[in-house]
């Protein structure tokens, strides 16, 4: 707006909390639809409540574009559906690779939560990618949402003695699991997914050394991502976060949208997505015919000494 909004018109942004819920997800969607009369949405937030309102916006042909739900089905029979981060699927495989060529895993123990959709998904595609390239998983264990104490597990871990562990799940389960590795004194390195990102604020020590796949670094010494990061900063007074970092990628792929667009029409809206290309703090952005990111790099982060530290960006082909 700063520069001028869109063809000397402003952007106005109307902002709902879904609280992760998907009945609240669908109330909002109606809400922006039909008293706030947006032209396009950007969201949800994860998968759960995408899933729950990208019917409706099918139906509506509404421009939408989520920033971070990873689901493969968000985009599914969904041609006004978007995404700018990458797949499930796309950082399972991305997890096996470092798994596989980078620590020279040949066996793994899975650890993942049964009541999520995400941590289900990418332990299916991780373990099959580590599978088909004829390798050893020792251990599939899965524990529901609410579980606290992991030790049973963690013992069946240890006795299969696998070279790694994969934990595909969010930074605060992730940090009360590791911390129970510890204790246990397993010595294997754990590999883990985007969910982890900012684990290391409540759990560096716990997390010391161990590896994860995610959207972009806060070390990379890229100058888009280093300009993003220090106007975060000045902004907000603390680091982003790679939500953070898909948001702004996610506002300005629509926003750029609109203006190749020439008018807040739908379908033109959508056309203008599906033609997108956009180098971002994320990586380079165009979609593929099902509304996803095709070829993006996907970082490979250490946490060294309490912070993120770049290993390499891998493409899965």
């Amino acid at each position: 707006n700063a520069n001028g909004g869109i063809d000397g018109k402003e952007i106005e942004i109307v902002e709902y909390d879904t609280k992760g819920d998907k009945t609240e997800a669908i109330n909002i969607y109606n809400r922006l639809r039909d008293q706030d009369e947006v032209v396009a949405i950007i969201g949800g937030v994860i998968s759960g409540e995408t899933l729950a309102i990208k019917d409706l916006a099918t139906a509506d042909n509404m421009p939408l574009i989520t920033a971070t739900a990873t689901a493969l089905e968000v985009t599914d029979n969904a041609p006004s559906v978007f995404r700018v981060c990458y797949t499930d699927p796309y950082q399972g495989e991305a997890a096996a690779k470092l798994s596989i060529e980078t620590l020279g895993a040949k066996s793994v123990g899975i650890l993942y939560n049964t009541d999520d959709a995400y941590s289900v998904g990418l332990t299916e595609v991780y373990s099959k990618a580590f599978e088909d390239a004829g390798l050893k998983v020792t251990n599939k264990l899965g524990y529901p949402k609410g579980e606290g104490n992991f030790s049973a597990l963690l013992t069946q871990v240890q006795e299969s003695n696998p070279d790694i562990i994969f934990l595909p799940d969010y930074y605060d389960k992730v940090g009360k699991i590791t911390t129970q590795i510890r204790n246990m004194g397993l010595d294997q390195v754990v590999v883990g997914v985007d969910g982890w990102d900012s684990v290391e604020k409540d759990y560096a020590d716990k997390v010391e050394g161990y590896y994860f796949v995610n959207h972009f670094a806060k070390t990379d010494p890229d100058a888009g991502v280093q300009r993003f990061i220090s106007g975060y900063q000045s902004k907000y007074n603390s680091e982003p976060n790679s939500f953070a970092a898909l948001g702004y990628d996610t506002a300005y792929v629509l926003t750029n949208a609109i203006k190749a667009a020439g008018n807040t029409d739908s379908q033109a809206i959508i056309d203008a997505l599906s033609a997108t290309e956009y180098k971002g703090v994320t990586g380079n952005i165009r979609f593929d015919d099902r509304g996803d990111v095709s070829q993006k790099d996907i970082t490979i982060i250490q946490i060294k000494d309490g912070k993120h530290e770049l290993v390499e960006k891998i493409i899965v082909e």
